[in-house]
């Protein structure tokens, strides 16, 4: 069971984030709080897998919680302030995630999955954005590592989508897009959603 702490500083949104995730049989949100001090406080006293922390808080920001949280817990950054130095910040404070609040219920899910095993996720409109502005196409990347099918997958993922939703537009079970997306990263060497968008971005799968 992935144990949860949800950090932020409206009533609405920790109300709504404990009800997505206690709807899951793996996740339990053990504790909610509304300022970043308190979230510290917490997440030391219950040591839970996984910390969901918004940036704009009372006393403590989220940055500066993640800072001190990360080395002992996984840190997902939710906020509407989806700036690229906020990105930046939370990635090297030691994020294992950032998500913008519209990201919807299944990717919310998805990245507390992700952190808890160790992976990385960001939300796909900021990944394409810092993607089309840092990654440049190679001719050294061997297109012909995947199958069609793989690069179909890899392809979804590059234009942002979450895996329930590529499975609904390429007609595939959640299963069989979870099989061919780990096949993907074990041929690219990717070690999550994010390094396999930039791979496909290298290899021209998709247009900046």
């Amino acid at each position: 069971m992935i144990s949860v702490l949800v950090a932020d500083d409206h009533e609405m949104v920790r109300a709504g984030f404990r009800m997505i995730l206690d709807a899951q049989d793996d996740i339990t949100v053990v504790a909610d709080v509304a300022d970043g001090e308190a979230a510290v406080r917490r997440a030391r006293e219950l040591r839970p897998d996984v910390c969901l922390v918004d940036i704009r808080m009372p006393g403590l920001d989220g940055l500066r919680v993640t800072e001190l949280l990360a080395p002992q817990a996984k840190v997902v950054v939710v906020t509407t302030f989806d700036t690229d130095e906020n990105l930046h910040r939370a990635l090297e404070n030691g994020a294992s995630g950032f998500l913008t609040k519209d990201a919807g219920p299944a990717l919310l899910v998805e990245s507390v999955r992700a952190a808890a095993r160790g992976d990385v996720l960001i939300s796909p409109d900021v990944t394409l954005r810092v993607l089309r502005s840092w990654t440049r196409p190679s001719a050294s990347v061997d297109v012909g590592l995947l199958t069609p099918r793989e690069r179909d997958v890899v392809r979804e993922v590059a234009r942002g989508l979450g895996n329930r939703e590529i499975g609904d537009a390429l007609h595939l079970s959640l299963s069989t897009v979870k099989t061919h997306l780990a096949a993907a990263q074990g041929k690219t060497g990717a070690r999550n959603r994010v390094e396999l968008a930039a791979w496909a971005f290298r290899a021209r799968l998709v247009e900046p």
